[in-house]
């Protein structure tokens, strides 16, 4: 039964393993798929980001074209007053000028030729347009001209709006390379040119493994600001490569918990069998002890006596216990001869070599049915021993003044033996112990009575021995099942 046990555990420990291991794939299978559905998505958002920026520039591009035409606009209209007529009123044109400067809000600064003088804007007339003030208005060509003969130059610089745009528009630039490697979904990315040669940006990765990165085989094209291709090669991140050693490291804890619970099985197994034979040798000093102090009383009477029928009687019942009791520690470990015998005659055998050895208020009753054998496949030497461990343990119980009362009865297949005493009863807690090897109530004893007679019964009668009941201050009964 113990044999089969362990191997049902070892059974449904293993199923469990599996499952666990089963689960953890498919949570690892689960958590890759959302990662890759992740870093596709991210990755479209970054290629329309990336379209978005196309846009823009194309647009200050364009914006940047359009505010050089009007400031050739604005010097063409300051140039035609070269060839106005004295007389012609310029009101409209320098209206349309002033117009033109104010919509587009481009700071501009206007000299003398000759001398480099500003004459415009009023806050600067009569300063030399020189050092970083030249500098700073130079980033765009200037316009030539003549203003009523006199040579005049006209310098700008991007308007307001356009400079506004431009400091967002590159800021937006610095950061999407930034966006893109450092990714919300921390999967460890880098982007390359299509022949894997010019790593353009990387993020989640140390820069000492770039080269090492397992690029994945199908990667993710993306258009890069300036309308290039590129290609985003991404890596499983660290919680799906912790995932995939999951397992092993399961696997390896179960190992560890296997070894070290077969370990404990079998130092508890050895353990219980050290206790079994260290208790079977007392049992037997115990069950030797008495016929052969019994043979030494009568050696030590019968000296200068003469041996009388009635003296070599006696002796002669000793003998035979010591015979009884090496017949039954020989079957222990081996598989007894069962053979049709008398129950009854067992029990009788049993309860008379009781009788004259039992304390003087102890009384046992026998209730057998009239005229019917009781007969069935028994060791008679071993079921003895275990009506005598039965009779003995009731004995203790009573505290050596009570009755034990032996009932037989039978069905068609079976036999019934109960077996109860008047003494103090067990708890419930000691009742599911008293067939434990080892286990004992009393202050000498070995708890191995119960569980020997149990063996003897269960497994070599292939019957049953359990405790019929058992209630605290009025005793308990064993019930012994043979099968006919």
């Amino acid at each position: 039964m113990r044999q089969r046990l362990k191997w049902i555990l070892l059974a449904l420990t293993t199923a469990l393993a599996l499952v666990a291991l089963w689960q953890v794939h498919n949570i690892a299978e689960t958590v890759r798929g959302e990662e890759e559905e992740n870093v596709r998505l991210w990755a479209k958002a970054i290629s329309q980001r990336a379209h978005l920026m196309e846009v823009q520039q194309q647009f200050f591009a364009e914006a940047t074209l359009d505010e050089r035409r009007k400031m050739s606009l604005y010097a063409d209209i300051l140039q035609s007053f070269d060839a106005t007529d004295l007389n012609t009123d310029p009101a409209f044109s320098l209206a349309y000028v002033h117009y033109i400067v104010d919509s587009a809000k481009t700071p501009l600064i206007i000299v003398r030729a000759k001398d480099s003088l500003i004459t415009v804007p009023q806050d600067l007339v009569g300063t030399k347009l020189e050092g970083a003030l030249l500098e700073e208005y130079s980033q765009n060509p200037p316009f030539h001209y003549k203003i009523w003969g006199m040579p005049m130059t006209l310098y700008y610089k991007e308007s307001q709006y356009y400079t506004r745009l431009r400091e967002m528009l590159d800021d937006f630039n610095r950061s999407f390379l930034t966006d893109i490697t450092q990714n919300t979904v921390k999967v460890p990315v880098v982007i390359m040119d299509s022949m894997r040669r010019e790593v353009y940006a990387y993020g989640n990765v140390d820069s000492s493994h770039v080269g090492d990165l397992k690029f994945s085989d199908a990667p993710i094209e993306i258009t890069m600001p300036d309308g290039s291709p590129a290609y985003v090669y991404y890596d499983r991140s660290p919680l799906v490569r912790g995932l995939r050693w999951l397992p092993m490291l399961y696997l390896f804890v179960a190992f560890v918990l296997v070894l070290v619970s077969y370990s404990l099985f079998r130092t508890a197994r050895r353990d219980e069998q050290n206790r079994i034979w260290v208790g079977l040798a007392k049992e037997t000093a115990h069950q030797l002890g008495t016929p052969i102090s019994s043979l030494s009383g009568w050696t030590e009477y019968l000296q200068n006596k003469e041996l009388t029928p009635q003296y070599a009687a006696e002796l002669q019942k000793d003998i035979r216990r010591l015979e009884t009791i090496t017949h039954r520690f020989s079957k222990i470990g081996s598989v007894p001869e069962l053979k049709d015998e008398s129950v009854r005659s067992a029990v009788e055998n049993a309860v008379g070599y009781l009788r004259g050895r039992l304390p003087r208020k102890v009384h046992i009753g026998v209730s057998m049915p009239v005229g019917d054998p009781l007969t069935a496949p028994i060791n008679g030497y071993l079921f003895e021993w275990v009506v005598e461990n039965l009779c003995k343990n009731a004995v203790d119980a009573m505290d050596g003044d009570g009755t034990i009362t032996i009932v037989a009865s039978q069905d068609v297949r079976k036999i019934y033996i109960d077996i109860s005493d008047t003494g103090r009863g067990m708890t419930p807690a000691v009742q599911r112990r008293i067939f434990d090897s080892g286990f004992t109530t009393k202050s000498r004893g070995w708890g191995l009575g119960l569980p020997l007679a149990r063996r003897i019964v269960n497994q070599y009668h292939r019957g049953r021995l359990y405790l019929k009941y058992s209630v605290v201050g009025q005793g308990s009964c064993f019930r012994i099942v043979l099968r006919k």
